[in-house]
């Protein structure tokens, strides 16, 4: 993995036996390599007894190949797959409710329409608009929505599935 970074986000999938416990030692072997995990999105497996761990992290480069091999090593990992480089669909949300009164409403909406959005929540004084697509659709519709006064904003984490036959 020579082409790695310290600047590149890396996306994990790591399928996991579904047990206490097994999150903590996973995110305990990215700290004490000095990685520092961005985002964080766990859910269950089709049967309940295995949970997939979607998470994106920066740190050095050299360590990623240590961490996935320690990873391989713990009981509960089943798999380890960085797809940092192929092929994955790669989807996230965002939740972001701007101040806007009637007067810049329909610029807001006009923004929001660009860029696919749904209106979740509207008030005289704020909506909520919600993005779905790659994280830097989302850094995208930030950086637009942002000539609005921006309250507050949620993002989901990356979710991410290999193409193909290919095995997540």
């Amino acid at each position: 993995m020579s082409n790695l970074n310290k600047s590149t986000t890396h996306t994990l999938s790591v399928y996991v036996a579904n047990k206490p416990g097994v999150l903590a030692r996973i995110a305990q072997l990215f700290s004490r390599r000095g990685f520092n995990i961005e985002s964080l999105v766990v859910s269950p497996g089709i049967d309940g007894k295995f949970s997939r761990m979607t998470i994106s992290c920066t740190g050095e480069a050299e360590g990623l190949d240590q961490i996935i091999k320690q990873l391989l090593k713990l009981i509960d990992v089943l798999h380890c797959i960085d797809h940092t480089y192929d092929q994955s669909v790669t989807k996230e949300m965002g939740l972001i409710k701007i101040e806007v009164n009637s007067s810049g409403r329909s610029e807001a909406l006009q923004i929001a329409e660009h860029y696919g959005c749904k209106t979740v929540d509207l008030t005289p004084e704020s909506m909520i608009l919600q993005v779905v697509g790659n994280p830097e659709k989302i850094d995208a519709f930030e950086e637009m929505i942002a000539k609005f006064k921006i309250i507050e904003l949620v993002r989901t984490g990356k979710v991410v599935m290999s193409r193909g036959s290919d095995i997540t």
